[in-house]
């Protein structure tokens, strides 16, 4: 009973993180940290990368396996219908006969059966493709981790972007369900001035045309919200079914939309431009490979095998001729019809190649960073003044609308008010919104995206 409780302990020691995550992210309302967090462990994108990453480790573990010993064994049998070749050496050498144990040449003669089962140890010295392995596999290893780390990068700048523009449109959802509800009490106002005869029907239908098309608005932009959830579901690798809920904080999002544009662009910084780098790397490693291609490979062998010989099958394996030895093999490429020159040459050129794009890569990462930039200075400019505009225009309408109330104003005044605070309020948020994205641009154009969010 003890070791069942002990069991069922551990089982959800180890699945009550897991629910609760998945809780935390299904069903209650999720931070843009959550969301990141989530996407970071379950993108797809990300763990292909990882896997990646492993699947070159293994590489590298094989390619260096080269250099320990080599342990391998080869075994034959062979029956002979007109006798053994090696009968005659056997029948010269008066050796015993395997059956019989006696010196008899006629014997030999009929020596039909054969086996050998040998065992070879060998032990690389010096070899150019070993060494090749060895030098590229620290390049590699930082190719592949650099390569999951720019789909991580990748993934939070996704993210982030796709959160932002989810809760843009709830936002604009919220403004046009606002803007009914003051539509419908302009609309109740209308029709009650229209029935007192104070007004003609001609407020009562401009209030219908306007309230029309407010619903209309609504219903695209409540679509609009599930086809952009559906995306950042996509992009976080959460199931299609899962209900998401999006956390809002207004002020949070105002204070982190600020960022020190006097930081100055480092291109180093940007992985794309640390990858070509350590793409150079690995380049001149293939580059030293065929230079020295020229060199022999030396390993060290030692050999013990066992022959058998008989007249019959049965008595095949009652006497064996050992024999062993130990020495040095090697191989020297004396002439390859230039092959190595030409891979030389081409491996130089690779490198060539990857220079220029380096400097194009520098290049890009300027111009992004410049554009980004513009973007970014543009867009708080554009969300400083509509911020502004928003106090302006809820003013207004307050005022026009008592006024209307108490006929000093047109309903067309109450219109273009209410039309102005609209407007406002949707092109405020769209400048927060845009300016947040232009920020997450902008951090990932200087290499300063944070991707640890835990």
């Amino acid at each position: 009973m003890k070791k069942t409780h002990y069991s069922l302990f551990i089982c959800l020691s180890l699945l009550l993180p897991h629910c609760v995550f998945s809780q935390d992210v299904k069903d209650s309302v999720v931070t843009l940290k959550q969301c990141v967090n989530f996407a970071l462990q379950n993108q797809p994108a990300v763990k292909q990368a990882a896997i990646d990453q492993e699947i070159n480790e293994k590489d590298i573990r094989i390619g260096l396996s080269a250099w320990l010993p080599q342990l391998n064994s080869s075994n034959l049998y062979q029956h002979y219908f007109q006798g053994s070749p090696l009968a005659a050496s056997v029948a010269t050498t008066g050796s015993s006969s395997p059956t019989t144990g006696s010196a008899s040449t006629s014997s030999s003669s009929n020596l039909k059966e054969y086996s050998a089962l040998g065992l070879q140890a060998s032990q690389v010295i010096y070899n150019n493709e070993v060494l090749q392995a060895a030098k590229a596999a620290k390049y590699s290893r930082q190719y592949y981790k650099q390569n999951t780390y720019s789909s991580q990068i990748n993934v939070v700048a996704d993210v982030s972007k796709a959160f932002f523009d989810v809760l843009l449109s709830e936002k604009q959802l919220d403004i046009l369900n606002a803007d009914i509800v003051r539509l419908q009490r302009s609309l109740k106002d209308a029709q009650n001035r229209y029935q007192a005869g104070v007004t003609d029907k001609t407020d009562y239908k401009q209030a219908t045309i306007l309230l029309n098309n407010s619903t209309a608005s609504r219903k695209q932009t409540a679509e609009a919200v599930k086809s952009k959830t559906a995306y950042l579901k996509q992009i976080m690798g959460i199931s299609a079914d899962h209900n998401l809920k999006l956390s809002y904080d207004s002020a949070r999002y105002e204070q982190e939309a600020a960022i020190d544009t006097n930081q100055r662009l480092d291109v180093n910084n940007r992985i794309e431009y640390r990858l070509l780098e350590t793409q150079k790397g690995l380049l001149n490693v293939n580059v030293s490979y065929y230079k020295w291609g020229f060199l022999p490979s030396v390993s060290a062998v030692g050999v013990y095998n066992l022959n058998y010989l008989s007249n019959k099958f049965s008595n095949l394996y009652n006497n064996a001729y050992p024999n062993s030895y130990a020495g040095l093999t090697l191989d020297i490429p004396i002439f390859t019809g230039t092959k190595r020159l030409q891979n030389l040459s081409k491996a130089r050129l690779q490198v060539e190649r990857n220079n220029y794009d380096i400097v194009n890569s520098a290049n890009s990462i300027n111009t992004e960073y410049v554009q980004s930039l513009a973007d970014y200075k543009s867009n708080y400019t554009n969300w400083q003044l509509l911020k502004e505009n928003v106090t302006l225009a809820n003013d207004v309408y307050k005022v026009v609308s008592l006024q209307y109330r108490e006929g000093i104003k047109t309903y067309l005044d109450v219109i273009v008010s209410q039309s102005d605070l609209r407007t406002a309020e949707l092109n405020y948020y769209n400048a927060l919104f845009q300016l947040l994205s232009s920020k997450i641009d902008l951090e990932k154009s200087l290499g300063i995206l944070n991707v640890q969010y835990n």
